[in-house]
């Protein structure tokens, strides 16, 4: 089994975040606690793999964020032309997760069922549900069904050696995470089933949530698949970039190696 590569790239930023949006129940000492918005390549000797696709300029302007690069163009500074990736993993249908499809024209797109059944269900009828999606994302996702290169699965799966998705729901209805061997160990990327190291190290839940019970167990089924606590990335933490190295000179606030061990 041959060890994967795995980049956060850094694509956008939320610097003016309240600590109140990231906990249920916060520490009312707690003031500011900004967000890092990443995708990540899984690049293996002859295929790379692309978690998430995240959002464009004009939704960061809608949404208040601060947009950097777009993901397509933050995944060719390290090496992968998004035109060319044949494997994009959605973990959860979030617009934060879920957008710029266009920048991948070659690649099928991994969703589990139940977050399918979310986005185009019942659930969708109550606002603050809703808000998270964009409905051009999951109108996009539709007609990706259709041209058939939608891949849906039913909770855990391995789609290559050493690369598997596992069903946490808890965030969403059929959120997944992803578990990839590299020369350290196995690492997880958690996406939104942790947002912040501390959402899972001191059971402090994000306050976007579908079902607690599922998103608390999310914590433990995290934990068993990776290696040790080192092995787990959250989804939206600045710590992220500070806590591992380059992926190459000049690209500090870019894209960072996930394989290799961190600093603290």
């Amino acid at each position: 089994m041959q060890p994967y590569k795995i980049f956060a790239v850094k694509y956008a930023h939320h610097a003016d975040r309240p600590a109140s949006l990231n906990f249920i129940n916060p520490d009312p000492h707690e003031t500011g606690s900004p967000l890092d918005y990443f995708v990540w390549a899984i690049v293996g000797p002859d295929r790379a793999f692309v978690v998430d696709t995240g959002f464009n300029s004009e939704t960061a302007q809608r949404r208040k964020r601060q947009h950097l690069r777009s993901p397509a163009a933050g995944l060719k500074q390290i090496g992968v032309d998004a035109a060319k990736v044949q494997d994009v993993i959605i973990t959860h249908m979030h617009y934060d997760h879920a957008g710029t499809y266009d920048d991948f024209p070659n690649a099928r797109f991994h969703l589990q069922d139940k977050e399918m059944q979310f986005v185009t269900g019942r659930c969708m009828c109550h606002g603050p549900f809703r808000h998270s999606f964009e409905e051009e994302h999951v109108v996009g996702m539709v007609r990706k069904v259709f041209a058939g290169r939608v891949c849906f699965h039913d909770g855990a799966e391995e789609l290559a050696p050493g690369l598997s998705i596992h069903y946490v729901g808890g965030h969403t209805m059929g959120l997944q995470i992803v578990r990839v061997w590299t020369e350290r160990g196995w690492v997880v990327i958690a996406s939104d089933a942790a947002h912040l190291y501390a959402n899972i190290d001191d059971v402090r839940p994000f306050p976007i949530v579908y079902h607690m019970g599922e998103m608390l167990e999310g914590y433990q089924t995290i934990r068993k698949l990776a290696a040790s606590p080192h092995h787990i990335v959250p989804g939206h933490d600045p710590l992220v970039m500070r806590r591992y190295p380059a992926a190459e000179r000049g690209l500090e606030d870019v894209a960072v190696r996930l394989d290799v061990a961190p600093r603290s």
